[in-house]
């Protein structure tokens, strides 16, 4: 009898210890399904209206919302600035730890502590943000517009007058045409202040300048295809670390790597275009809250809306997880020294 009793105890203190375990569980559900209800999350996009990661951005506010507990309303707001530094630096100092703000940046951006030097404008650790997943892996590249004249790779390498538009020295607009003309020979001018490609694009077709990187495959897909059909635009040189048929035609840059240290410094510049439009949340937020953010992604990019949505608007989703992410950038920064200052040398840095 007494090993009845004891038997039954412990049942019953077994089953109290899982309810326990289940409100407790349910409870934290609740904890981020209220705090997000009736709130608004902002979206910063660190660059300006009209490009590809602003693209990208806005349909991933459409539906977003829909899957984090709670169903806060999503909305897209334009930071652009030094290649979209100024949105990550806002995101990382001056948002609350709550994950009310998120922000969608440049993998050259979130590199620049790594690359930037002690001149760096980056104001944050890149560990330091809250990952919450890539929309898609990029490959980007580089292109002119008819009025230039220049027909390939080659002829960009030798051209004398030339100029390209950037947004800012920390964006692959930037930093891809300085490698050009530190590890190609080529003679690039490179002029700023432009808030994304859509604004160099326009100022393509107005002359001011005669071309432009930071061409995603995607972008070029959704937005420039048009341009490139009609031939006004013309694709030079892929960037991808393989080369890909879409590109057909372009040169690809680690041919013109002439040395083993060269192509080691270009690997570690162009290989983070697979970071292409990552998605990320200030630091420190709480753990419940990254999970639920984190799972609203992964949920959102399998979302038939979405993919939809995506479709109709001609992106290609090619996404990873916060985790996956979070891994790839451990390897960015655990690069070895040497390849580092190749790098930083290819694209101007000290």
């Amino acid at each position: 009898m007494n090993i009845q009793n004891s038997l039954v105890k412990l049942s019953v203190a077994g089953a109290a210890v899982m309810m326990l375990a289940n409100f407790a569980g349910t409870a934290n559900a609740q904890s981020v399904a209220d705090f997000y209800k009736g709130k608004t999350i902002t979206l910063n996009i660190g660059y300006g209206a009209g490009g590809g990661y602003d693209t990208y951005s806005r349909v991933l506010a459409r539906h977003l919302g829909n899957h984090i507990p709670g169903n806060p309303s999503v909305v897209p707001k334009n930071m652009p600035g030094a290649g979209s530094l100024r949105a990550a630096n806002f995101v990382y100092n001056a948002t609350p730890k709550n994950g009310t703000n998120l922000l969608v940046f440049a993998s050259s951006a979130a590199l620049e502590p790594l690359f930037g030097g002690g001149k760096s404008k980056a104001k944050f650790k890149t560990t330091g943000f809250t990952w919450i997943g890539n929309m898609n892996q990029e490959i980007f590249s580089c292109g002119v517009w008819k009025s230039s004249g220049i027909k390939t790779f080659d002829e960009l390498i030798k051209a004398k007058d030339v100029a390209f538009g950037a947004t800012g020295p920390a964006a692959i607009t930037s930093q891809h045409v300085k490698v050009f003309n530190n590890l190609a020979g080529a003679n690039i001018k490179i002029i700023y202040g432009y808030k994304g490609t859509k604004g160099i694009n326009l100022a393509m077709r107005q002359g001011e300048v005669s071309g432009s990187c930071g061409l995603a495959k995607s972008s070029i897909q959704s937005r420039w295809q048009k341009d490139i059909d009609r031939g006004d635009l013309k694709v030079l040189v892929q960037l991808g670390i393989e080369t890909d048929p879409f590109f057909k035609g372009a040169a690809h840059i680690f041919n013109y790597a002439k040395t083993p240290k060269a192509k080691k410094a270009m690997e570690v510049i162009f290989g983070q275009s697979k970071l292409g439009r990552p998605l990320a949340a200030a630091p420190g937020i709480p753990a419940d809250r990254r999970e639920a953010l984190r799972k609203a992604f992964a949920d959102t990019m399998k979302d038939p809306g979405y993919l939809a949505d995506a479709k109709k608007t001609r992106l290609k989703i090619n996404w990873q997880s916060g985790a996956e992410v979070e891994k790839m950038l451990a390897g960015f920064l655990a690069t070895d020294a040497d390849a580092v200052a190749l790098a930083k040398q290819a694209i101007g840095r000290k």
